[in-house]
């Protein structure tokens, strides 16, 4: 019997709408990294992490910290764990601990890939986000039936080569949105 097409957004973007009404998603992007039947997680790829370094975070994790170290911005990942790390990065570098979510991108959530970005050994591209975004089963398809998210392809340049002002607002235009036209408030014709 043929199968349908894959219901699940694994390896997607998720785009918050202006009426979505939590402030913690306002203009967030989404990178869904896993999505099944028992829920869904994604990482924020557009919202810097403020008041700590790669730097900081590398000497309060005890790892040797060489010269130069390669400055990454830290990202907010999502409201939930925000004190557990996790790095999504292009699949030039895997470890038996990577999550493989697209052909040209994975997750990896171990130390040794941070100990092998500052030796600058790690992946080509790579965001570090604290914390992620999570849903339990049926609610993120909820959130989208109510029009609180759209889907879009995940796209490479976008997440690690884009100024994080300007992801939102680039990936609403490659669905063809005008974001000018939204408004966060619902209306009737």
């Amino acid at each position: 019997m043929a199968e349908g097409p894959n219901p699940y957004l694994e390896g997607q973007l998720l785009l918050a709408m202006p009426a979505m009404g939590d402030p913690r998603f306002e203009r967030a992007v989404v990178f869904v990294c896993s999505h099944s039947e028992e829920g869904a997680m994604g990482l924020i790829v557009n919202r810097p992490f403020q008041g700590l370094t790669f730097r900081e975070l590398l000497e309060q994790l005890d790892i040797e910290v060489g010269e130069p170290v390669v400055d990454i911005p830290i990202q907010v990942g999502g409201p939930v764990e925000t004190g557990r790390g996790f790095v999504l990065h292009s699949t030039d570098f895997i470890q038996e601990t990577s999550l493989v979510v697209t052909e040209t991108i994975a997750l990896t959530a171990t130390v040794d890939i941070l100990k092998a970005i500052a030796e600058g050994k790690g992946p080509r591209h790579r965001l570090l986000a604290l914390g992620y975004a999570g849903w339990a089963p049926g609610q993120l398809e909820a959130e989208i039936q109510a029009n609180g998210w759209l889907t879009a392809p995940a796209d490479e340049e976008l997440i690690f080569n884009t100024p994080l002002e300007d992801i939102w607002p680039r990936a609403m235009q490659m669905l063809g949105v005008d974001v000018s036209m939204l408004s966060s408030a619902m209306g009737h014709a």
